[in-house]
């Protein structure tokens, strides 16, 4: 069964609470096989905002990577997410972004995989390296310890 990689981020609210509760709602759309450790970052890009709370799961799926980016983006929605009415890069009750899933490179409207910047975020790539470590990058042929220690340097 095809494996994702999903980011989660919280840093409005009950940060810990929202995560928790959209791991619970992943378990609907396949099974969750790994999370890593929870980790308060700094927001990146729009700075005047709370702190958020990450984590990284590793969810097998049956659903197609587009099905599967709808069914995250309805989690978010549920959960009071409103993409309209925030700065894109704001703050959000909670925040899924699909990383990977297997070794697909797509280019579709509305969806990229791998994320095109994923490799830039350690706030991404050390919770990821936590629970998948050897797991390749398909177009830049690195594993994500390779990338998360090349971003620490």
């Amino acid at each position: 069964m095809p494996k994702a990689a999903i980011a989660l981020g919280s840093n409005l609210g009950n940060r810990q609470e929202h995560l928790f509760q959209a791991i619970q709602q992943l378990r609907a759309l396949g099974e969750v096989v790994a999370v890593s450790t929870f980790r308060d970052t700094a927001p990146v890009g729009y700075l005047e905002q709370p702190h958020f709370l990450n984590t990284v799961c590793l969810l097998e799926t049956g659903l197609t990577p587009l099905v599967l980016l709808r069914e995250m983006l309805e989690i978010e929605r549920k959960m009071g997410r409103n993409r309209a009415l925030v700065p894109q890069k704001g703050p959000r009750v909670l925040d899924l972004d699909l990383l990977l899933y297997d070794d697909l490179v797509l280019h579709e409207p509305g969806l990229t995989l791998p994320h095109p910047a994923m490799h830039e975020r350690l706030f991404v790539l050390e919770p990821l390296a936590e629970i998948a470590p050897e797991w390749v990058h398909p177009v830049l042929h690195r594993t994500i310890a390779e990338l998360r220690d090349a971003l620490r340097q």
